[in-house]
């Protein structure tokens, strides 16, 4: 699995004119999966998420986690992630899980972060949404699930 993690003041998922998710300060997380991911991918990456310590304490050094700001977490589905523009102009997909599986694990990052404590705050998968948010920082990472160990 592939996420693109923003710190974010704030962020909003719209799907056809009407706003069916939004967060106040916490992260925006959008989510890639691809072919050989896991349901332990997901987990993995969940927990990795809500522990990640990059929210500013008192000394203004990135030292606290979503968790411990009392932040929420905004998930979108981006098989995008998986785009591969290596050879011509027009990306390729073929990396990216087929909807079914990339739904379903997409789901169980969600499930994951909800048995961590957070309110599950998703886009709506496969739709054409319209993402907005307000960058606190700005602060943007990557993370995969590729080469860690498996369990």
């Amino acid at each position: 699995m592939k996420l693109v993690v923003q710190r974010v003041k704030s962020a909003s998922v719209t799907v056809d004119g009407e706003t069916i998710s939004e967060i106040g300060q916490g992260l925006l997380v959008l989510c890639g999966v691809g072919h050989d991911d896991t349901v332990h991918d997901a987990r993995f990456l969940a927990k990795k998420t809500s522990n990640l310590r990059i929210f500013e304490d008192a000394e203004g050094k990135m030292n606290l986690s979503v968790q411990e700001v009392g932040g929420e977490i905004l998930s979108v589905s981006q098989f995008t992630l998986y785009g591969d523009c290596n050879k011509g102009n027009r990306p390729s997909f073929i990396g990216a899980a087929r909807p079914e599986q990339g739904e379903a694990l997409f789901n169980a990052y969600v499930q994951a972060l909800e048995k961590l404590g957070f309110v599950p705050n998703t886009g709506r998968f496969g739709a054409d949404m319209k993402v907005g948010l307000l960058n606190d920082g700005p602060v943007t990472l990557m993370m995969e699930s590729t080469g860690r160990i498996k369990d």
